[in-house]
């Protein structure tokens, strides 16, 4: 999740750990007007309650070794359960779980965990994480995730180790697309969502890099007959954030297109939103690639090095238009979802269309390594260690709920 900021924007930096079709309705039951009342939020979810004595059992008494990651909410652990009673059952065998627990000491609140249950507890579709229960019992707060094995597209951008291979062009447009279905589906949902949180530490990723949309707890209820924007307190992560909605909280569906965006550049790039590491002048991604984008024989170089002969100019073109149109100053400039899901379905990779050069490249390359790179390293991502380190979405430092 994110961060408060009351008059002006904090200096902070990104988060660093992240686990954590179409955009039709069909995938989804329909959600209706948000419930409002604790009541209301856990009598309407599709979830299961569970016990804490269960995702205690489950998680081994949440020992530290099945740690996942950690974040202002709290920890999140690994755990397994059988699929059908949802019963703890012994490790490695059973259903994988993510059970999130709030840390009764941390920054996160009873608010957010609810607002968590009340959107995914709701809504199904192949590109949101599903949460499977939650457990309510005196002091404690749990949340029951599916397990995503590749964990975040974060930890793949921008880890360097041997359980994190670069992402080869082909993969992120992939991700690219079904991220964009997931806030596709939201936006187009009967009661418009708006995630106010999408970046990347927040899109997951399945054993076939699949992405599913993560962390819910600071989206809202999009505007609802003639408003044209809902009044928020201005909360998110710095660098994602749309300017209109940081200079009055006025929050529209445009303000998560802002927000994909940031996170197109980030996959194109391979930069971080914010990176105080970079030389002056570079330190936002934002600032620094547009000049680069609107001009046509400069646009390389915003393309992150390591994809070297895996894209066509062409599709590098398209992909950094995209991202352009997306971060528009003036929010009526920006493609609604829709169109930006099109554009993305343009942009996966098909060989066919590719020169037959090219072609040779990307067979090549499209491990996430350039053909400079030493023999010895040119493995499939595929064929990554079993054993992935899992980080988890870090939650917002701040437990208001605006």
């Amino acid at each position: 999740m994110g961060i408060c900021w009351s008059n002006k924007i904090k200096s902070v930096s990104p988060s660093n750990t992240g686990y954590n079709g179409s955009s039709s309705k069909a995938s989804s039951s329909s959600m209706p007007i948000t419930p409002r009342s604790e009541g209301e939020i856990l009598q309407s979810c599709n979830l299961s309650s569970i016990s804490f004595s269960e995702l205690k059992n489950a998680t081994r008494n949440f020992r530290p070794d099945s740690v996942l990651g950690d974040g202002g909410f709290g920890s999140v652990f690994k755990g397994w359960i059988d699929e059908s009673t949802l019963i703890a059952t012994k490790a490695g065998s059973g259903m994988v779980i993510a059970v999130k627990r709030l840390n009764q000491d941390g920054f996160q609140g009873h608010k957010e965990w609810l607002t968590e249950i009340n959107y995914l507890g709701q809504l199904q579709h192949p590109n949101l994480v599903k949460l499977i229960g939650y457990c309510l019992e005196d002091e404690h707060r749990l949340l029951v995730y599916e397990f995503m094995p590749k964990g975040s597209m974060e930890n793949h951008l921008f880890r360097r180790s041997t359980h994190f291979q670069p992402l080869s062009w082909t993969l992120r447009m992939k991700i690219a697309l079904g991220a964009a279905k997931g806030l596709a589906f939201l936006h187009n949902a009967e009661q418009q969502v708006i995630h106010r949180d999408f970046k990347s530490a927040n899109i997951l990723l399945d054993s076939n890099y699949n992405a599913k949309l993560a962390d819910f707890g600071l989206a809202r209820d999009g505007p609802t007959g003639d408003k044209s924007h809902v009044s928020t307190r201005v909360i998110g992560t710095q660098g994602y954030a749309a300017p209109e909605y940081l200079a009055t909280g006025h929050l529209t569906a445009k303000s998560d297109i802002y927000s994909f965006g940031v996170v197109l550049l980030e996959m194109l790039s391979g930069r971080r939103a914010i990176d105080r590491n970079r030389p002056t002048g570079e330190h936002n991604l934002v600032e620094w690639a547009k000049p680069y984008l609107v001009d046509k024989r400069r646009v390389l170089r915003v393309i992150d090095p390591r994809l070297e002969g895996q894209y066509s100019f062409n599709r590098a073109q398209k992909a950094a238009n995209l991202a352009l149109e997306c971060l528009s100053t003036d929010s009526k400039y920006r493609p609604d979802m829709n169109e930006v899901v099109t554009t993305l379905e343009q942009l996966q990779d098909t060989t066919k269309n590719m020169p037959k050069g090219t072609q040779k490249e990307h067979h090549a390359t499209s491990n996430g390594l350039s053909n400079n790179a030493p023999r010895s390293h040119r493995s499939s991502t595929n064929d990554a260690p079993n054993r992935v380190t899992v980080n988890y979405p870090r939650p917002s430092a701040n437990p208001l709920f605006a």
